[in-house]
């Protein structure tokens, strides 16, 4: 592989704008947000998001628009006033424990339904911290969908 062909690979791998990772997670900031088919305010509107916190993965930047994507593959472009850095994540296992400790047999602190949002702590490898409405604990990373799988946090 050429120099060339590196440079440009690891350009794709960030931003144009932000020069930050992509993709990467990120979460709504307003309680409702609109997507558009474009970049721009002259793009129809194909839908709203109207869930405050959601988590969302930045998967493209433009000017001050980022294509983004909700846990379902759908998405669009939104204006980045409307993305928060906050991190949040969907928790996608009904009835799903938390525990005191990254360990499957630590006592339970709570039992979180599907679709629940929770804020997002610290991760190891296979375990990240939530906070959900003051239900705090860890829980399986691969249950939570708003976390790379090979993501640390500290």
């Amino acid at each position: 592989m050429s120099l060339a062909a590196i440079n440009s690979a690891q350009a794709q791998d960030k931003g144009q704008v932000t020069n930050l990772p992509l993709p990467r997670f990120v979460s709504l900031k307003a309680a409702e947000g609109n997507v558009r088919r474009g970049p721009s305010l002259t793009h129809r509107i194909d839908w709203v998001f109207k869930r405050r916190d959601m988590p969302l993965q930045i998967t493209a930047e433009h000017g001050h628009w980022r294509r983004v994507e909700d846990r379902d593959g759908l998405g669009g472009w939104v204006h980045y006033s409307l993305l928060s850095g906050t991190r949040t994540v969907i928790v996608e296992q009904d009835l799903m424990p938390i525990h005191t400790r990254p360990d499957p047999t630590a006592p339970t602190a709570a039992v979180l339904e599907n679709g629940v949002i929770a804020r997002l702590g610290e991760c190891d490898p296979e375990w990240c911290w939530v906070n959900a409405d003051g239900y705090k604990g860890w829980a399986p990373k691969s249950r939570l969908w708003g976390v790379a799988p090979d993501e640390i946090r500290d």
